[in-house]
């Protein structure tokens, strides 16, 4: 065989193999080009990415507890500090009580003209005082022509009308007041009892009542 011939069956073999090639392109042309992934490792990479996804999700619902317990937290703070703040606004109102008592009696003591403008100064103080307690949540009791609750009046006695119904308040001696809705010191109060019923029973019922 001589060189010629020899160039032609080389020709040959390369047509052959190109044209093999295009017949399957399935087979890779170039035999460095990396291989597709298996199926085992496309399900292992699947399952890291859920595996990642699950931990992302319990995070953010663990911040979101997190937030909440906080903001619970914060919240009662506050209202146990609101509370604390009241409690000692109260017990300041209890001790003041008296003062405002005194005050109202002076108030009520003197009918001389001579006392009138030394009333007037009793009673601006007077007013300033009870001002600065409403002002911080003190209210005062309506008891007078009510209906005697042993919640908020202290009947010490009872007394016979046929003007006002069974176990009305006829005659209040002494103001009683609340704080926040909280009965701080209850009305002293007389109460009526009708004419047909006993008599012999009134001290009982008194007692009962302040109970």
């Amino acid at each position: 065989m001589d060189e010629r011939e020899h160039k032609n069956e080389e020709r040959d073999k390369t047509v052959i193999e190109f044209d093999s090639r295009s017949r399957n392109p399935q087979e890779p042309s170039d035999p460095n080009a990396p291989n597709p992934p298996e199926g085992t490792e496309v399900a292992a990479l699947a399952e890291r990415a859920a595996r990642l996804q699950a931990e992302k999700d319990e995070l953010m619902q663990t911040l979101v507890r997190r937030q909440a317990d906080f903001e619970n937290y914060r919240k009662r703070i506050e209202r146990e500090r609101q509370d604390d703040r009241r409690h000692g606004i109260g017990r300041l109102i209890e001790d003041l009580l008296p003062v405002l008592d005194a005050f109202e009696r002076a108030i009520k003591a003197h009918d001389d003209p001579a006392y009138q403008e030394y009333l007037k100064g009793l009673e601006l103080i007077y007013r300033q005082l009870w001002d600065t307690l409403s002002r911080h949540g003190l209210e005062r009791i309506a008891a007078a022509g009510k209906p005697f609750d042993p919640h908020y009046h202290q009947a010490i006695e009872r007394v016979e009308s046929d003007e006002y119904p069974e176990g009305t308040v006829v005659d209040v001696l002494q103001d009683g007041f609340s704080y926040h809705g909280r009965v701080v010191r209850p009305s002293i109060v007389r109460v009526s009892f009708s004419a047909g019923h006993s008599d012999s029973g009134k001290s009982s019922v008194a007692q009962r009542h302040a109970k």
